[in-house]
């Protein structure tokens, strides 16, 4: 995916801002910059408090940096024949396609020639990657080796190594580098304005620890780069501005991917030139990795015509990853959705019984789910959370104790069978209420959202917080409708005397649910994230690393074909992009 830069290029050392700041004021404000981004974490209201804090210190950052960055003469458009000619020596494939501007869309593949689908038609080879392995090789190893840090943040990894490559006019990887993006539509390019948008949001805690946590690593790696001895060669050293780290991480959000290493038996973080200008639509996984030949390939999603644009599935991901960690809004996303944090409280009395009932099926006592935006609204394990949650004693004795009872938690997440009338009645009333609850929350309605959308004088970030905020709203509005629909339907079939539907082991339903995703047993194909509480607070980094990691989301699973990207905290790993962020159709897991 590429979006025109809208950067006016501007010489390094063009401004003489920078001219008055001496080394030792700079490192003070960046002591103070990662002094505020390690304390504790905010109480509960404070989080906007202390965005706007830590964002007035980047911003006296930048406003003495300015200048000092570096950039490249010229549009981007004039660097995309070079990225070609890179490619076709390098030993890509070249043929059938090229790279056009689309408009909205930023710059995408264009189909030269009629194209099939599941015809092989793109191939880059390892040589061409940017990988950690690459990094570890590169100028940027020494300073690797040396810290702890660093290795446990292969995302950071391979920013830095961007860097560094950005500032070697010799680099092999120059070609690729000049067709990047000079800016990206990420919420670390959003003015307060724009962020402030998104407050009572879904998206928003996410947006500022993604905020917080980038400028955390930039001043921990700012003094990393200017004291330590395995730093003194590197480029970054007299030149290493917030705003150039900031597009590193961005560059490296929108475009990161898992490939196996060269020997196969671990996987590595990548930058995909050529192939990262795809952009995305629904569909299914159609790029892998071919050990054998030592290249990642990537097969048509559908039959494309001469001169239509060539898409891949990014995979299923939310508009709030979308936005977050890939900068743009896609309207007709099959798979968005809105977590919710759900648990059961350790001081309810039968807490002891419905954590041991959720245990056996898999799931935790605390756990985040997702409301879905299309069907089934809502998944197998959070109906069987939600029917657990909503027990009385006896049907907790008899999930545990009861005839049958491993049978019964075999189909907790099967809709046709209910656990009684009355616990689906308060199941879907609980959800009912549950989505009324948070909408609340929001500052604005849904009709002032679609009102402010008409208005052509939006800018595109202002755009793009309000088109999330209202697909949230709409994806909880249909939820608390359902829950009311279901919860008439079983209240129906209480007064009617319904009999209750019965498991018998030959009942195909067991292994087969009539929802897409509900297949059982529970143990559970889709869990969604865990939470576990140090993924609010990150892992506690020992004094002589001076706290400065933050916390991101778990490294899951990988399928050497079919992997999503994801930061682990308790291996320190930092929220640069979830995901998380890449696009190597990479959603096997879910």
């Amino acid at each position: 995916m590429g979006k025109k830069s809208r950067v006016k290029t501007q010489k390094s050392g063009s401004s003489s801002a920078n001219a008055a700041v001496t080394p030792k004021e700079m490192m003070s404000i960046i002591s103070e910059l990662l002094q505020k981004c390690s304390s504790a974490a905010p109480s509960a209201g404070k989080e906007w408090e202390e965005y706007v804090q830590i964002r007035t210190l980047v911003e006296r950052i930048r406003k003495k940096q300015k200048g000092i960055s570096i950039v490249f003469e010229g549009n981007r458009e004039e660097y995309l024949s070079e990225l070609m000619s890179w490619a076709r020596e390098s030993g890509a494939s070249s043929d059938g396609f090229t790279v056009a501007d689309f408009g909205s869309e930023g710059y995408g593949l264009q189909a030269t020639r009629d194209i099939k689908a599941e015809e092989l038609f793109l191939w880059i080879p390892r040589k061409m990657l940017m990988t950690v392995e690459s990094a570890q090789n590169s100028v940027l190893g020494p300073l690797y080796n040396q810290d702890r840090i660093l290795q446990a943040m292969d995302n950071v990894t391979l920013a830095l190594h961007l860097l560094c490559e950005r500032g070697d006019p010799a680099s092999f990887w120059l070609p690729y580098i000049h067709s990047l993006p000079q800016e990206y539509d990420t919420p670390l390019y959003y003015q307060q304005e724009d962020v402030q948008l998104l407050l009572g949001t879904q998206a928003m805690q996410d947006v500022l620890s993604q905020y917080k946590n980038t400028a955390r690593q930039y001043a921990y790696f700012y003094k990393l780069v200017q004291t330590h001895p395995s730093a003194s060669k590197l480029p970054l050293k007299d030149s290493f501005t917030f705003d150039d780290y900031r597009w590193a991480v961005s560059s490296v959000m929108t475009r990161q991917n898992q490939i196996p290493t060269k020997d196969g038996s671990q996987v590595t973080l990548a930058l995909i030139p050529l192939w990262d200008m795809c952009n995305h639509t629904n569909g299914l996984i159609t790029t892998g990795y071919n050990l054998e030949d030592d290249r990642c390939e990537c097969v048509a999603l559908q039959d494309y015509k001469e001169n239509e644009q060539i898409y891949i599935f990014y995979g299923t991901r939310s508009n709030s990853e979308f936005v977050i960690h890939n900068g743009f809004f896609f309207q007709d996303n099959a798979h968005d959705r809105v977590k919710i944090k759900l648990g059961v409280s350790k001081s309810e009395r039968l807490y002891a019984m419905k954590a041991e009932v959720l245990a056996r099926a898999g799931i935790p006592a605390s756990c985040i789910f997702s409301l879905n935006g299309n069907e089934p609204p809502i998944s197998a394990q959070l109906l069987a959370f939600l029917r657990v949650f909503c027990m009385t004693e006896e049907e907790l004795k008899d999930h545990l104790l009861g005839e049958h009872a491993i049978n019964k938690i075999f189909t907790l997440g099967n809709s046709e069978f209910p656990v009684s009338w009355e616990n689906e009645i308060k199941l879907w009333m609980f959800l009912e209420t549950r989505a009324a609850l948070l909408l609340k929350t929001y500052k604005t309605t849904t009709e002032e959202d679609i009102s402010m959308l008409e208005k052509p004088d939006l800018s595109l970030h202002a755009r793009l917080a309000i088109q999330l905020r209202l697909a949230e709203k709409q994806i909880l509005e249909k939820a608390s409708a359902n829950g009311r629909a279901k919860r008439l339907h079983f209240q129906e079939k209480l007064e009617e005397g319904a009999a209750l539907p019965c498991y018998e082991e030959s009942d195909i339903a067991l292994l087969e649910n009539t929802d897409a995703d509900g297949k059982l047993p529970i143990i559970l194909r889709k869990l969604e994230e865990v939470v576990e509480e140090e993924e609010e607070e990150g892992r506690e980094i020992p004094a002589e690393e001076q706290n400065h990691l933050l916390n991101g989301d778990k490294l899951e699973e990988v399928n050497v074909e079919k992997t999503r990207t994801h930061t682990d905290v308790e291996s320190a790993l930092s929220i640069i992009g979830e995901s998380n962020s890449s696009k190597l159709e990479t959603e096997a897991s879910e």
